[in-house]
């Protein structure tokens, strides 16, 4: 446990950034998640609604620093991919 005071403070906010990510990154997954099973019951206006939210959050969790952009990059291409070759 930390004795200085400015590092009580700062494990403090680390914790609350910790939960904040997790928090984005499990709605992340949803969200992605919702896009493969739109396109395992072959719905394609679901999945491009669905694709639409995911590209969404796969965009801020660039700007917030959660994913590096060629995790973000290679989602993005894979979903894509699997609602393209929808009929």
């Amino acid at each position: 446990m930390a004795n200085i005071k400015s590092q009580m403070k700062r494990n403090i906010t680390n914790e609350k950034r910790r939960e904040a990510n997790a928090s984005f990154k499990s709605a992340l997954k949803t969200a992605i998640k919702n896009v493969e099973v739109a396109v395992l019951a072959n719905k394609k206006d679901e999945a491009i609604v669905a694709l639409n939210v995911a590209f969404q959050k796969l965009d801020k969790s660039i700007s917030k620093g959660v994913h590096h952009k060629n995790y973000v990059a290679n989602q993005k291409s894979r979903l894509s991919l699997k609602v393209n070759a929808l009929q």
